[in-house]
């Protein structure tokens, strides 16, 4: 998958507050971003979790939860989960 490099300045004493360590800057707004967007509905949980950089969905999910965010599940979305397994399973 092709990439597109962002430059964002930020001044430095903001995350010497957050207590961030630099070498986890990137790692930190790449997570941080995924679940606000994922919040937003800007992206799904599958897109969410590529640009967290997580490997599963449900260490999506469990990012979600620590950060305080529902997720976005509804009644037609378990229907159709529940129909795939059947499938799966038949």
């Amino acid at each position: 998958m092709k990439k597109t490099a962002l430059n964002l300045e930020i001044h430095s004493s903001l995350f010497f507050q957050l207590k961030i360590p630099k070498k986890q800057w990137v790692e930190y707004l790449h997570k941080t971003l995924a679940v606000e967007l994922y919040r937003e509905e800007k992206l799904s949980l599958g897109k969410a979790r590529e640009l967290a950089g997580l490997a599963t969905k449900w260490e999506m999910i469990h990012l979600l939860n620590e950060r305080g965010v529902d997720l976005n599940y509804s009644a037609d979305d378990s229907r159709s989960d529940l129909e795939t397994l059947n499938q799966l399973l038949s």
